[in-house]
């Protein structure tokens, strides 16, 4: 199965695609946004990873996404920029490809359900209806590019025979991927299996297009679902990194490349990832996003190679064969986390953030992240690659319209908190005073001060970066205004400072999100 594709031109028949969609699927979990710039951060280090195709966002749901997605088809040259489209809006496919227009390769993805539930309920269409717009959306995107990708909503939930009759019309219109998703997450591997082998066999031209398999976590499955597809024939796979995704997630991207790489014996698929950069990628959506992964969480969490069993710390020094079924290096882990100290220089600062992958600080944020270690160094006696990694993370996302400068509380058990807080606001510095119940009530009404708003707190949790008394605190804030949910995190070694740094965080993306609109449902 050797397939010519327009943006990839030959693929050997184990070749698999790796479509990212954490800037458009992934986003769209509540409390997650970016703006363009952590947008195209992000975009430009999945095109260092190895990604095949970033699916960059949504052009038509607003302006901002229309601008995100046309700055980064304009910024990466490594992969495939694609922009997400339904099949029969009216200015959607038109707006994707404008979007893409200035992309060395770019794809435009339209997609509309075809599950007996969606047509009826959602859409309101008959099926022939359905099948006149994705002959009709595909013919308009192949007008932009000929990379047209065509989505069946509901995929897995579809009609045998009418899934067949879609996707022969997709294909008959132009598109040169097929993608069939499990969007509820309700399939069983068996059932993802049978899916692709009966699309393969009954459908015509099948054998001239790639099969893409989205599958979501709502019952755990995702990734097993997509190994099933591999087996079926799919070669492109969409997931996301740290498996974000609405509701449960998607399938989670450094898993599947890790499935594929440690059991190379029974899935014998290759990628284009480089997997020593995974931690790195994961980490960096964490600090854009405010979302740590949980700590077991395969291949990232910071359990994944811990061992705290007798048994098992023996086995690991006599052998790491025996507990390990991947080494920690392969993808990006470090033995090594004891670094840096108070009398430590600029150069010897520089060497450590570069080898932690924290190269491509402009010079002044270099110059923030630095003092800001030389003050962690002077009230802490040991400081680890989490507590830079904390620290640097803080530093890079704080250069947003609201940024923290200074911050003094007093507070007791004998007087009323008062914090007097300064914050950088688009640019200019503004100052506010305010009491409250206690410091962090006072230091939240500050900020309430300085910038009007309505979003009522959801979450406030405090936890260490490291262990210690002198730990630097890591806070994470939730807020939530009128259904939209946003958490940020902050870091510092004054756990008032990572408060307020967090409900910053928070705070601007609040401001992101506000711009954002979700298109109207496709009737008939």
């Amino acid at each position: 199965m050797t397939i010519n594709h327009p943006s990839f031109g030959r693929i050997d028949e184990n070749r698999v695609i790796i479509f990212d969609t954490t800037l458009r699927d992934g986003e769209q979990s509540p409390g997650f946004s970016m703006n363009m710039a952590e947008k195209l951060r992000m975009a430009e280090a999945l095109g260092d990873l190895g990604v095949d195709v970033i699916e960059a966002g949504f052009p038509v749901a607003s302006k901002g996404d229309f601008d995100s997605v046309a700055q980064i088809a304009q910024t990466v040259k490594t992969a495939v920029v694609c922009a997400l489209a339904r099949s029969g809006g009216k200015n959607d496919i038109a707006s994707a490809g404008e979007a893409i227009r200035q992309a060395k390769r770019g794809r435009i993805h339209n997609f509309i359900s075809t599950s007996p539930l969606h047509m009826k309920y959602k859409l309101r269409m008959e099926p022939e209806t359905v099948l006149e717009v994705i002959k009709a959306g595909n013919t308009a995107a192949r007008q932009f590019t000929d990379d047209v990708e065509w989505s069946a909503e509901d995929g897995s939930r579809t009609d045998p025979d009418f899934l067949c009759r879609c996707v022969e019309a997709a294909i008959r219109a132009g598109a040169t991927t097929i993608n069939i998703p499990d969007t509820v997450g309700y399939s069983t591997p068996e059932d993802m299996a049978r899916i692709f082998a009966d699309l393969r066999a009954r459908v015509p031209g099948a054998d001239g297009v790639i099969f893409s398999t989205h599958n979501h976590n709502d019952l755990g499955l995702a990734v097993a679902n997509t190994v099933a597809a591999l087996r079926a024939g799919a070669r492109q796979i969409e997931c996301t990194i740290n498996g974000i995704g609405e509701r449960a997630g998607n399938a989670a991207l450094e898993e599947i490349v890790m499935v594929l790489r440690t059991r190379h014996d029974v899935l014998p698929y290759t990628t284009g990832i480089q997997t020593e950069k995974l931690l790195k990628m994961s980490r960096m959506l964490s600090t854009i996003t405010g979302f740590d992964v949980q700590p077991n969480k395969a291949i990232v969490g910071r359990n994944a190679f811990a061992h705290e069993s007798g048994i098992h710390q023996d086995g690991i020094l006599k052998n790491a064969a025996t507990y390990e079924i991947m080494t920690p290096e392969s993808v990006g882990w470090t033995r090594s986390s004891l670094v840096l100290g108070k009398h430590s220089g600029r150069a010897a600062f520089r060497d450590k953030l570069k080898a932690m992958g924290y190269d491509a600080l402009d010079e002044a944020q270099f110059n923030d992240a630095f003092n800001r270690f030389k003050d962690l160094a002077d009230r802490k006696k040991v400081i680890y690659d989490e507590d830079l990694v904390a620290l640097v993370d803080d530093e890079v996302r704080d250069h947003a319209r609201i940024r923290f400068v200074a911050l003094d509380v007093s507070a007791g058990s004998r007087r009323p908190a008062q914090a007097e807080l300064t914050l950088e606001v688009d640019g200019r510095e503004e100052h506010a005073t305010a009491a409250g119940q206690g410091p962090v009530d006072a230091a939240f009404n500050a900020i309430r001060a300085i910038v009007a708003h309505d979003a009522t707190l959801q979450l406030y949790s405090v936890g260490a970066v490291t262990e210690g008394s002198d730990a630097q605190a890591r806070t994470t804030v939730r807020l939530e205004e009128g259904g939209k949910m946003v958490d940020g995190q902050g870091a510092d070694a004054d756990t008032l400072v990572s408060a307020v740094r967090a409900y910053v965080h928070a705070l601007n993306k609040l401001l992101v999100k506000r711009d954002r609109a979700e298109p109207a449902e496709l009737t008939a």
